[in-house]
């Protein structure tokens, strides 16, 4: 690992500028570098490793990573999106964060890693201290997230403890004492005020703004959008849905989610689009889904693919009579949200077969009911299997 990767390789922008943070990185100090993840979900998934990636980079040059979990903001809720994020409850958060450890781990040497709960500092604050650290930022800095802007102009409420987070996101800096800040692009505005909060502070901070995964559309891989490969996913059912991105997703996909040599890359795509992306899906598989596992899910794939066979490794959901497929099917991680499903029965891409792999109809009904015996079948090769409870 070298400064010229670690500056570059999935970077989208530094601030306040390359040679600032090439000046900090030669210094021979060990800095301290970390990125925030509020527990949303049950699971990481593809869309956090680009930053767990480039937190690596940092790791193997020697320096400290804090991988810090958001046990108080993910009560609050960042504002990612053209709406209100709803609010989690710190019971849910807690069970959410339950294998992110384990899952960074996959990625990060978590021996030489600090994790930290942002729960430390928040949960004892005064409303006094609240309001002496809210005094520190003007509003106007705070609208300047190009989502409240657009919601102003449609006369869509924004609400003050969405103001608070990126306050919240700046504090998590200073209370870490922290040197560099990494995540992805859409992250960087918090980030920033973050950066300009510590300057008052009398301390520089370094800002990482890297790409983020997306599909063609421009959306970016992850929970919300419903097209994320999890974590907890199986081998075999990451290997696939790897196989199942567009080509043009190529290039990016092997920037942010390997370090594969990038020429080498960029050779195979242009010789063979479908080796470049088997090759690819093994190495994600190798790096998220276990060491070893990527040429079993690639001969799993293969076989599946070529006979239209049940995979004998699908996950297995127990059911009873009265529940949603829907609901059984989120809570299994076959996909990722409600728009998710309603938008592959559209597509006629939910399939029920029988034991045998024979079709018994297409989910055209939202509100189908799932029944043990059937396995359900999404797009080529994602399959669940139904059993009484």
């Amino acid at each position: 690992m070298d400064n010229k990767t670690a500056l570059t390789r999935g970077v989208e922008k530094i601030f306040p500028d390359n040679a600032g943070l090439e000046k900090m990185l030669n210094s021979g100090k060990k800095l301290r570098i970390y990125n925030g993840i509020d527990p949303t979900g049950p699971t990481l998934h593809v869309g956090h490793m680009a930053t767990l990636m480039k937190l690596r980079d940092f790791q193997l040059l020697g320096h400290q990573i804090i991988l810090l979990i958001g046990g108080f903001t993910a009560t609050i809720g960042d504002p990612d999106k053209m709406s209100i994020r709803v609010p989690l409850t710190r019971g849910e958060v807690e069970e959410n964060a339950k294998l992110y450890k384990e899952q960074a781990g996959r990625i990060l040497d978590m021996e030489n890693v600090e994790f930290r709960n942002n729960a430390e500092w928040f949960e004892g604050m005064t409303f006094e201290e609240i309001l002496k650290l809210a005094s520190e930022f003007t509003v106007s800095r705070l609208l300047e997230r190009e989502m409240f802007q657009k919601r102003m102009e449609k006369g869509e409420p924004v609400y003050l403890h969405e103001l608070m987070y990126p306050m919240m996101q700046g504090y998590d800096s200073l209370a870490l004492g922290v040197d560099i800040e990494v995540g992805g692009n859409d992250q960087t505005t918090n980030m920033l005020v973050g950066r300009d909060f510590m300057m008052r502070h009398g301390k520089e901070k370094c800002v990482v703004a890297g790409k983020l995964l997306t599909d063609p559309t421009g959306k970016k891989m992850g929970k919300t959008e419903g097209n994320m490969i999890a974590l907890n996913d199986t081998p075999e059912n990451m290997y696939g849905k790897v196989m199942s991105w567009p080509d043009s997703m190529l290039p990016l996909s092997f920037e942010v989610c390997t370090r594969l040599p990038m020429d080498e890359a960029e050779k195979a795509i242009k010789d063979s689009p479908r080796d470049a992306k088997m090759w690819l899906a093994r190495e994600i598989v190798e790096q998220f889904g276990g060491k070893g596992n990527g040429a079993l899910a690639e001969t799993a794939w293969t076989s599946t693919f070529q006979s239209g066979r049940i995979p004998e490794s699908a996950p297995i959901a127990k059911v009873s009579g009265d529940e949603k497929l829907v609901e059984v099917l989120r809570a299994n991680n076959m996909i990722a949200s409600n728009s998710d499903w309603r938008r592959l029965v559209d597509e006629n891409a939910v399939k029920i077969l029988d034991e045998n792999g024979e079709e018994l109809e297409k989910v055209s009904d939202y509100d189908k009911t799932a029944s043990a015996g059937n396995v359900i079948k999404i797009g080529k090769m994602r399959f669940l299997r139904l059993e009484e409870k």
